[in-house]
């Protein structure tokens, strides 16, 4: 656990809270206009984030004793560098709870980590409409991958690229 502030901690989740990681995942996926493609459920996340391979972590910010915001993030190798990073999946604020330093605390807990175990680096993606992250991000000194385009296969796309 980590105490930011008189009003600001951040903690680990634990098992007992996937309910909560899944609500959060649902507000994410409303916010970003995706909650067509949001289709975990409680098994899926136990199993990948508290199974016998953890795959994610998951860390919440709380506002006095509320959870109001949360990161997602795992890690992920530079061959470039030849060192771990931190890959940040998800950063998710309560609307309400905007704008008094939660995503920045977030962000820096993880930036701290990063630090601690001498990875290389912290990166994610946001998306290209999301101006208020895009300038949020920039204010942090983090710099856009403009050569970089990301590429994803899932669903049947996937599929059919296995069959093929």
């Amino acid at each position: 656990m980590s105490q930011v502030s008189e009003s600001l901690t951040i903690a680990p989740a634990r098992e007992s809270d996937i309910p909560l990681i899944l609500k959060f995942i649902r507000s994410l996926a409303e916010f970003e206009r995706l909650s067509h493609e949001a289709v975990p459920d409680e098994d899926s996340l136990r199993e990948s984030l508290f199974g016998e391979r953890p795959v994610a972590t998951v860390v919440f910010a709380y506002w006095v004793a509320e959870p109001v915001g949360f990161a997602v993030y795992f890690t992920n190798f530079s061959t470039f560098m030849g060192r771990p990073g931190i890959y940040l999946e998800d950063l998710f604020v309560l609307p309400e709870f905007r704008g008094k330093g939660i995503g920045t605390a977030l962000l820096r807990y993880l930036a701290k980590l990063a630090k601690q175990w001498k990875f290389a680096r912290l990166e994610w993606a946001v998306l290209n409409w999301n101006q208020t992250a895009i300038d949020f991000y920039r204010r942090s000194g983090a710099v856009p991958m403009r050569d970089w385009t990301v590429f994803r296969l899932t669903g049947p796309a996937l599929d059919k690229f296995v069959e093929d």
